[in-house]
């Protein structure tokens, strides 16, 4: 498999790697756990630490009729493992061919062309074809090959292990901070901000930033959250919207729009990242467009209440 090899063989450390595998969608605190048990096994060993992501998630190949959304981007995903204190983390496109292999055709191929001799994984991880590499068979395909495992201890909040499901889960109910608690970090989202529908400036009087989101990514429940935006930069405090915009449409686009507090100029065209802090109120249909703006008003002012004591807890804690 030639491009496998390949985008493996483009990370590859300089010496043997101590390394993990997996689709780390959100990195949230389970993956972190792993992670620091990767780099004190890499420490320890005199290996150096290495992630091999899958750049595209198995279900949009071996299900592609399944829905499917992702908790960050690929490019906030490397950013985030990366952060977490590895530098080489190779992306690896998944591929109908790349699920046919076998266990042991797949940690000899990490073996050749990435340097493999130490391995770490959660208890309930499995690769290869139909799941057959368990960290126990993976063990005994180590014997064979030259290289150790470690199974990770699991990670646990509240007595329930954190996986990528409870996040999307939190964030399908809305719940913006149970979300934050498992991933570690405020949920976010990032992309450029594009042309609207131009109500916000002229007949709302609220100009919003309306981001373009990849199709795949995981959105909040609709409705209106305090929220931080950073643009080039800097922070700003925001009210954001997420939904239809059931006042205009009966059936229109979710979209993401953020209303940005103390900030006048043009967003057009820049990247942003729009952090969620607090889940304001749900989304709902004005019979007006005056009910509808005295309700941001008021929103405005929740959201800046919400910032500032969101604020004042960080400082304290």
């Amino acid at each position: 498999m030639a491009d496998l090899r390949e985008e493996l063989q483009a990370g590859r450390p300089d010496g043997p790697a101590a390394l993990t595998f997996g689709v780390f969608d959100g990195v949230h605190l389970g993956h972190l756990h792993v992670l620091r048990q990767l780099r004190d096994d890499a420490r320890e060993r005199g290996l150096t630490p290495v992630i091999v992501t899958l750049s595209n998630h198995p279900l949009s190949v071996l299900r592609p009729q399944v829905p499917l959304v992702l908790i960050s981007s690929l490019k906030e995903r490397l950013a985030l493992l990366r952060a977490a204190g590895i530098d080489h983390v190779i992306p690896i496109t998944f591929t109908r061919e790349l699920s046919r292999y076998s266990a042991r055709e797949f940690m000899r191929t990490l073996c050749e062309d990435v340097g493999l001799r130490h391995f770490v994984a959660g208890p309930d991880f499995a690769l290869g074809h139909d799941r057959e590499g368990t960290m126990s068979v993976l063990g005994s395909i180590g014997e064979e090959l030259g290289y150790t495992v470690r199974t990770a201890g699991s990670f646990s909040l509240s007595g329930a292990p954190v996986r990528s499901t409870a996040v999307r889960q939190a964030l399908s109910a809305g719940d913006i901070e149970e979300a934050g608690r498992l991933l570690g970090r405020a949920f976010a989202l990032d992309g450029p901000v594009v042309e609207g529908e131009g109500r916000g400036d002229g007949l709302l009087g609220f100009p919003t930033a309306n981001v373009a989101l990849g199709p795949l990514q995981a959105l909040p429940a609709d409705g209106i959250y305090a929220t931080w935006l950073t643009a080039e930069g800097k922070r700003y405090p925001a009210a954001t919207s997420v939904g239809i915009k059931p006042t205009f449409h009966e059936d229109g686009p979710r979209v993401v729009e953020a209303f940005v507090l103390d900030f006048t100029g043009d967003l057009y065209g820049r990247h942003v990242r729009i952090e969620f802090v607090k889940r304001l109120r749900a989304q709902e249909r004005f019979d007006d467009v005056d009910a509808l703006v005295a309700q941001m008003r008021r929103d405005v002012e929740a959201a800046r209440d919400a910032l500032a004591q969101a604020a004042a807890t960080a400082a304290g804690a």
